[in-house]
């Protein structure tokens, strides 16, 4: 934790140094859809830009850790985005989730380490602005759950599948970048057959650098369910390395801590370029 927010701090300090982009790139591509250039959330991303270009792809790596008082949660997960279509973006997911118990948790019983699902998800941008700077869209996510790791030769490979669909909205202020993005979940154990829901309504705020794509903001995460809710605020930042390389830090701070404490997350994004970018 100490060591990640060591990098963030020497990030924030070059902030300025990286990123800067040409007037040619700033431009709007010819006779290509028009596009506004969001700011995207750093933890629960979006599948691709809003607006995506057909052709455009990214990769993502992402690490994690989470304080859950008497063990500790590493993440780690590979994602690929692409276009295969105007304002179409596609997304294949694959997060794996290790635990270990801390010194005051010895005896907790800690979850079994398991690559978590497989997820897919689909997000259609069908309202642009460019007089509101305004884009919004409609998606689904999918996520079939694996059984835990040690479990596998006694049960299914599968024990349950999630349902997501979900709205995106998001508006460009200038150099300051708003975005709500929120859907109901359903959940459905295969063991059990019994069905659980919540609803998540995320929001960000973000400043971009002018001229570059870095930029420093606030993620707030929050979930409901049976009467209550939980949320997490997520400070957070981007960092161009190369053109087509980015790195993301976040940091995580729950409002309520019976069950978790603070939270790291790093996540890389490499997006080659087939063409130059719709206005950035």
């Amino acid at each position: 934790m100490k060591k990640i927010q060591g990098i963030s701090i020497l990030f924030v300090l070059s902030f300025y140094a990286f990123g800067q982009e040409s007037d040619s790139v700033v431009q709007q591509v010819k006779n290509l859809p028009y596009k506004v250039h969001h700011a995207e959330p750093l933890y629960v991303d979006l599948i691709r830009d809003l607006g995506a270009h057909k052709g455009e792809r990214e990769w993502n790596v992402g690490f994690g850790m989470v304080d859950n008082l008497r063990y500790d949660k590493y993440i780690a997960l590979v994602e690929y985005e692409w276009a295969p279509i105007d304002r179409l973006g596609l997304e294949v997911e694959l997060p794996l989730t290790v635990y270990s118990a801390v010194g005051n948790g010895a005896n907790a019983e800690k979850p079994s380490n398991r690559l978590e699902s497989v997820k897919t998800a689909a997000q259609w941008t069908f309202l642009v602005s460019k007089k509101y700077q305004t884009s919004v869209a409609l998606g689904y996510l999918n996520e079939v759950e694996f059984t835990d790791l040690n479990a596998i030769n006694r049960s299914s490979i599968f024990n349950g599948n999630l349902f997501n669909p979900f709205l995106v909205a998001a508006k460009r202020w200038g150099d300051f970048h708003s975005l709500v993005y929120t859907g109901p979940q359903a959940h459905l154990d295969f063991n059990t057959r019994k069905w659980k829901t919540q609803y998540e309504w995320n929001t960000s705020f973000h400043y971009m650098i002018p001229g570059t794509r870095n930029f420093l903001g606030v993620e707030v995460n929050k979930m409901f369910f049976g009467g209550t809710y939980e949320m997490t605020i997520r400070p957070q930042m981007r960092v161009v390395i190369h053109d087509a390389l980015m790195i993301g830090i976040v940091q995580g701070i729950p409002v309520s801590k019976e069950r978790e404490r603070l939270s790291s997350f790093l996540r890389l994004i490499y997006e080659p370029r087939h063409r130059k970018p719709a206005h950035r």
